[in-house]
């Protein structure tokens, strides 16, 4: 008993000086201050903020303003308060190799009542998970209370939703078969195509409810050109592929995949093709101009590109507008892309043309051929005017001259038509584009027949 009173005696006197430290002395040290303004009062004022009642007094006062002060933050953190945690995961636990569950809220919000300082608390810990338990339940439907792990039994919770109805279906399985769909492709060096993409295996097991998986038209793995480590010609491989259920509109389903993600070995390939530069001049000349030549600062170009588009083109298109041209120019051209062709080793072009005089000339006798015939039809002209036509030309003297029936194609263009006969319009072009091809005959008649 002598032991704790000592022990409390000390306690006190150590109190007693920290605050004759922190309190006492600082106030005396204030009073001095406020003395030394005054002048002939000051021996007053000394003598009575010297007297040790005075500074009781004042101790007095200022000891019980910091309790005050201390006993009002005391109650502001016991009063009761409310607190909202929002979406909150809801865990569930159940037997899930045997089950399906559809119903439960993935989250809840959560009301916390208590005292500030306890609702402080139960929000720091980590400790308060939402569980709802179907262990035991079997398939069918169910109501089930969402329970909060509460920290603090000082504290009362409110979740909401608190109940919910949950079916639970018996876990079924399918095999399906699985296909590639690769976006993000513009991603992907201009140069390069993404060739083929190869997986070892293209059978995976869906796993749900019956019901879910009749929704579920495809399985997908979903290769992403931006996880591409690195862009090269090649195999490249890529791994931890996602793989992803869709319906017949498109939509996820969700179902359970096995396997979750896959390999797959990415075949990267550069496609190109050179092709020669055909600059088409388009619009009409001022009266009595011709094209004497058309010149490029690029004849040839290199295209990369889908290998099925590339096969396809005989040449680079770049028109040049001469409407009402009448002297010598110079044009800086910009080569659009064709459809399908990603890349090109040269966007831009000079284009010189020089005019000269016009001329004319007439080539007779040219043969008439016939494109985009049907299959199974043939044609036949209904007289002799009507497969040979004579054709007028119209360009420089040194050019027209240089040109032969040879380099003019005069053709009917029979897209569409079927048995029976027909005047069709004449249509001609030649391999100069410098000269302008008009034919005489505008319209031949003929007779379409079935072989």
């Amino acid at each position: 008993m002598k032991k704790k009173n000592s022990k409390l005696c000390i306690f006190f006197r150590n109190l007693g000086r920290l605050f004759d430290r922190k309190v006492i002395m600082p106030v005396t040290k204030f009073v001095v201050g406020i003395t030394k303004i005054f002048d002939k009062s000051s021996k007053k004022i000394e003598v009575w903020f010297s007297s040790s009642n005075t500074l009781l007094f004042v101790s007095l006062f200022l000891a019980i303003v910091v309790f005050i002060m201390i006993d009002q933050k005391i109650l502001i953190l016991s009063e009761s308060s409310a607190e909202v945690l929002k979406s909150q995961p809801v865990h569930v636990t159940y037997n899930e190799e045997s089950y399906v569950i559809e119903g439960l809220p993935n989250t809840v919000d959560v009301t916390l009542i208590g005292s500030k300082a306890d609702l402080y608390f139960a929000k720091q810990s980590p400790a308060h998970d939402i569980m709802v338990d179907l262990t035991g339940l079997k398939p069918g439907t169910h109501k089930v209370n969402i329970k909060y792990n509460q920290v603090l039994p000082s504290v009362e919770y409110k979740i909401n939703p608190s109940v919910a109805t949950v079916i639970i279906y018996p876990k079924v399985s399918e095999t399906r078969s699985l296909t590639v769909d690769i976006f993000n492709e513009d991603s992907l060096d201009p140069r390069y195509v993404i060739k083929k993409v190869n997986i070892d295996d293209d059978k995976v097991v869906i796993k749900g409810a019956e019901h879910t998986l009749k929704t579920v038209a495809t399985v997908k793995a979903l290769v992403d050109v931006k996880n591409l480590v690195k862009q090269e010609v090649g195999n490249i491989t890529l791994k931890d592929i996602p793989l992803k259920a869709y319906d017949t509109d498109g939509n996820p389903v969700d179902v359970e995949i096995v396997p979750l993600k896959i390999d797959a070995k990415v075949e990267i390939a550069s496609p190109s093709k050179e092709l020669p530069i055909k600059v088409i001049p388009t619009g009409d000349l001022a009266f009595g101009m011709a094209i004497a030549s058309i010149d490029s600062s690029e004849t040839k170009i290199t295209v990369y590109g889908d290998e099925e588009k590339l096969a396809n083109l005989k040449y680079i298109p770049v028109k040049v507008n001469i409407a009402d041209l009448k002297e010598n120019k110079t044009y800086k051209m910009e080569i659009k892309k064709p459809v399908g062709i990603k890349s090109m080793n040269i966007n831009n072009i000079t284009v010189s043309v020089v005019l000269g005089p016009v001329s004319n000339k007439e080539i007779n006798n040219v043969n008439i051929e016939y494109r985009n015939l049907g299959e199974g039809f043939t044609v036949q002209g209904m007289s002799l005017d009507d497969i040979k036509v004579a054709v007028s030309l119209k360009g420089v003297k040194a050019v027209i001259d240089q040109i032969e029936s040879d380099d003019i194609s005069a053709y009917l263009d029979l897209d569409g038509y079927t048995e029976g006969e027909y005047e069709v319009p004449v249509k001609v072009d030649g391999s100069d584009v410098k000269v302008e091809y008009t034919s005489k005959t505008k319209k031949v008649k003929i007779k379409i027949i079935k072989k």
